[in-house]
Formats: structure tokens, sequence, C-alpha cells
């Protein structure tokens, strides 16, 4: 923050100054629209001295933006921790009317906590027109919501979304007086069913899903299905735009990766999520619709996935005995199998002006690559994809727009809507994807030895270029097209019916003949039923209550102090 801008907010309109007791002293507090702020009375101390009295001035000024606190209520007693303090207790008699501000903070690794500064009043008068007059300030931010229709999926993860909504959440919703219709999903697609058909959207400020990302994927189905329904929009057109969605998606994370939101926030922790929600955020995503043949299968917001992870997918459903071990189990198993998958490949590539996969530019708080993403306009069509698929040519050609064709054999197919990162991978699979500019990164892994693969695989965990390698490439795409090798073949071998002799003579193989037929397409961890996919990014169709993950330099809470009058300092 400037100077310049700090004196800006200084000279607004005072709604309320008075002096209330805060900590061991009396402070002067002023409200206006822009901040509250309060600082010490200069007032004289006498420390005890053999031979003097030693007097000292001093003056700490601090800040709070308005738009940063979560609410402001009358102090219970037990909340109260001056009133134990003896030293302060005659002070606190004065002053004996207490009430409670409650703020964000922020923490290390993108973590956000809720605060509280307690100040004590003269009368009870005094106290309620802080509360109310603080109250009805944040009553004015429109950005904020006010009612909120809340998912909470009780079997996610380590089936502890319930518990993390009503003891982490629910206390937070409650100081910003956000009013709150919960319901405990019982079946899959329960939520996505009721969005899609049952509720009266106009009711609600957003919708807040407490769970995995299977979780948001359902709700994501069905705002957007509905948003659709209600503007007779035909979703089983490839080409359509859809309407964006008017109500915002907040995510509290519960699940056992939780991507979407540690891509969207830097961190899964759910009291972060439930602060961002409470102070109205705003995050754009873009969001892929697939299609077969004009008809819609599904839509994507995170990962598309054909050949290992399609494979990992598929083979880890047929073990949900075995909780979230199974998907190290079914990768290593993929891994050890080492199958590759012949097919074709038709993209339309980005503009220039978007940048590149390997660009090292991220994706933070107030994007620029995703602003040039909304300003590029509608997206281009996409009519002539099927008749590109067909052709024998693996050059650039052109229609409306300027398409590729590559052919080859692939161990993996990979369609980055964001960073996917998370804890377990900290980059993500395409650490410079961008929300919503209206693209996403298809990764062509072809086909290569194993040592080769697992390289390429090892480095989505540390700090080397996974896309620095000859079998690899990527490209920043609007729409792509995919075409499997015509074969009868099954999509992977099941490990039960492999011998252990087989398995080893694998492992010992460069290069096994394993192109044996379909893989799947895993779609944000839901398998699609066809192979041969058209693939749609539509730019900023939905919103999050985010605002991207932050600059370790950006803060809007500031401390001011003022040393012997005459300088400034900022701490953040």
């Amino acid at each position: 923050m400037l100077i310049s801008e700090f004196f800006i907010m200084v000279d607004q309109p005072t709604l309320l100054s008075t002096q209330l007791f805060y900590k061991n002293r009396v402070v002067e507090v002023t409200l206006n629209r822009v901040m509250l702020g309060f600082w010490k009375e200069i007032e004289t101390r006498r420390k005890r001295s053999a031979s003097f009295n030693c007097i000292s001035k001093d003056a700490d000024h601090h800040f709070l933006l308005v738009s940063e606190i979560v609410g402001a209520r009358e102090t219970k007693e037990e909340e109260d921790q001056t009133n134990k303090d003896g030293g302060r207790k005659h002070r606190v008699l004065l002053y004996p009317y207490a009430f409670t501000v409650s703020y964000t903070e922020r923490t290390k690794h993108h973590c956000w906590r809720c605060k509280d500064i307690i100040f004590h009043c003269l009368d009870e008068a005094q106290r309620q027109q802080w509360v109310q007059t603080i109250n009805n300030q944040l009553s004015l931010l429109s950005i904020r919501p006010k009612r909120l229709l809340v998912y909470i999926n009780p079997y996610s993860g380590k089936q502890r979304g319930k518990w993390i909504y009503e003891q982490r959440v629910a206390p937070l919703f409650s100081r910003a007086s956000i009013s709150t219709d919960v319901i405990v999903t019982e079946s899959a697609n329960h939520a996505r069913d009721h969005l899609k058909t049952e509720v009266d959207l106009k009711q609600c400020d957003g919708v807040v899903c407490v769970g995995g990302d299977g979780m948001f994927s359902e709700v994501v189905h069905g705002l957007v299905s509905r948003t659709q329904s209600d503007s007779r929009v035909d979703q089983n057109q490839p080409n359509q735009d859809l309407v964006p969605c008017a109500l915002r998606i907040g995510i509290i994370p519960a699940g056992s990766t939780d991507c979407i939101c540690y891509s969207t926030t830097g961190t899964n922790d759910p009291v972060t999520s439930a602060l961002h929600i409470i102070m109205g955020d705003s995050q754009p995503m873009d969001v892929c619709s697939v299609h077969h043949n004009n008809t819609f299968l599904r839509y994507s917001v995170s990962l598309l996935g054909y050949g290992f992870y399609g494979d990992v997918l598929t083979d880890s459903e047929r073990k949900r005995w075995m909780g979230p071990s199974r998907y190290d189990f079914s990768g290593l198993k993929t891994f050890l199998t080492h199958q590759y998958y012949e097919g074709t490949v038709a993209f339309l590539p980005a503009e220039d002006n978007l940048g590149n996969p390997r660009d090292k530019i991220k994706c933070m708080t107030g994007c620029h690559i995703c602003e040039l993403g909304a300003n590029n306009g509608q997206l281009l069509s996409g009519d002539h994809v099927d008749k590109m698929a067909e052709e024998n040519s693996d050059k650039e050609t052109s229609g409306d727009g300027v398409w590729r064709v590559i052919r080859g054999k692939f161990l993996a197919i990979n369609a980055a809507s964001m960073s996917c990162a998370c804890p377990r991978s900290p980059r993500g699979l395409s650490p410079y994807a961008h929300l919503a500019d209206g693209t996403t990164d298809l990764i062509l892994v072809r086909k290569a030895s194993r040592l080769d693969f697992l390289r390429h695989l090892m480095r989505h965990t540390n700090k080397d270029d996974q896309f620095d390698m000859s079998f690899v490439e990527v490209h920043r795409v609007r729409r792509f097209r995919f075409v499997p090798k015509q074969s009868n073949g099954i999509s992977e071998v099941d490990l039960s019916e492999t011998s252990g002799k087989k398995i080893c003579n694998q492992v010992c193989t460069a290069h096994p003949n394993n192109d044996t037929g379909h893989s799947n397409w895993n779609c944000d961890g839901e398998i699609l039923p066809h192979a041969d996919i058209q693939v749609s990014v539509h730019c900023q169709l939905i919103r999050l209550f985010a605002r991207g993950v932050e600059r370790r330099t950006t803060f809007d809470t500031y401390t001011w102090s003022v040393i012997e009058g005459s300088s400034l300092s900022w701490q953040a």
C-alpha cells in the first residue's frame, strides 16, 4: 500500500470516534467507511528509579480495513480475558461494557486466521452504537454473501466433512451474520440433482460444498446445467457458447487431495476457505465441456487424463475397499504394466499473448494473463474439428483458426485447466496453467522407457521442469479432439490375472508391446464412457469464493507506527 493511498483512506468522513479501553490503556478509536483506526494516547508513565522519575511518550497507530473485518459483537464474560489480569482489573471497572471485533489475519503458507480485538466502553449505549455501526458498514459491502446453500458430503476423505463444518466453519459464518441452509448429502449426485431441479437459486447468494474435488464437481455440474436449462441453451452442442453462472461457489476442503481448493487459494485449510467466503472474494474459473458425437458427457475444471491417469482411476475403482491407499497401489500397478495407446490429437492453439505452459508466469491474484484471456472475446469456432481429425497430415492447417494434428503412441494425454497443485505435488501437473484465461494445457507424453517415464513423474514432486524431456510436449489450447486407434483390445491389464513372472518380464523390457486398445478418460476423478472426445474451454464460466494464490507481499491489513511523531513505517 502506498502512503498516498493511506491518506486517502484517512480522509474519509468519520462515523464514530470515542475513547475506549484496549489492553492496558485508553485509546482513541475512529471508524470511517474504509478503516477502523485506534491509537494509544500520549500519556505519562513513571518508571521507578533510584534518583529520578523517567518520563517517556509514545504513540502507536493501528488500522484495520473494514473489508477485512468479519464482524462485531457484544463480548461475553467468558471471552474477556482482560478481567483475569489483576493488574488491569481496576482499569476495566471504569469501562465495564466490552465488544469484540473479529478480523482476518494472514499467516504462513497462504493460511488465514480469524483474530479478535476486544474494546471496553463506558456504558451499554456506547457499546451498542459501536457494534451496530460496524455491522451496518459491513452490510453495505454488497460483494459479501448473506445467505448460503451448504452441501456436506459426510463420506469425503477421512469422513470428517460434517465435523469440519460444524466445529470450524459454522462458528465463523455465525460471526459474520451469514444465514445457511445446510444439506447433508445421502448419495452420489445428490447435490447435483438437487441444484438442477429443486433449489430456488434466487433465495441464496452462493453455494458452498464441504468435501473433496468430487463434491465440487457435483456442485459445478448442477449449477452449470441449471443455468443452461434456465437460459434454454443446448448443452449437447459442442460449439455452443454457455451462459456464465450468476452464483459463486465456495469450497470447504474435506477430501483426500483437495486439488481445486489448493490451486485457487494456495492451501487446503478449511478456516482460510471459510474466510474467503465471508470476505465475498470472487475468482473466475474456466470450465471444459466434454462431448462425444454431439452428445454432452461431462464438465471438467481441473484434469482430463487419458492413458496413465485414466488407467490408475479405472483400476482404483475396483479397489475402493482399500480406501485412499488404493490410488498408490493402482498407480504402482499401472506404472509396471507400462501401457501406451495409439491415437490422433487435433487441437486449436491459444493466441500468443496468452503465453505458453513453460513461460514461468504463475497464475496469481490479479493475473494479467487471465484478464487478457477474458478480453480476447468469445471462443473460436470449432465446426471443422471433426474433419480435421480425419486428415492425413501432421502439419498446421488453416480454416477459421489454425489447427494442428498429431499422431503417435502415447503413455499419457493430459489436459490441465489449472496447475492441479496439491500438498503431495505443490507445483502441480502444469505449474504455469491459468485459472481463467480460456485455455487448457494439453500435455502429450509419448512412448518412452519406464526409467524416462519415472523421471517425468518424479519431476511433479520437485522443482525440475517436467516438460524438459524429449518425449514430452505441451501446448496451450482452446479446443482439442482425440480419436483413438480403432481396436477391440481391452484397456488395461488386471494385476490379479497376471502372473508375477509376466510382470517381472515387463519391468525388465524397455518397450513391451502394450498397445492393448483403448484407455479411459479420467475427468476430474470420474471415468468417461467414451475415448473419442471433443473438448471446448469456456472462459470464466463459473466464479469461486476465492482470490487466487496471493503473492507473499500482498497484504490488506496494516499497522502504521509513528515513531517520535515524524517517521513512518509500514508493518504487514
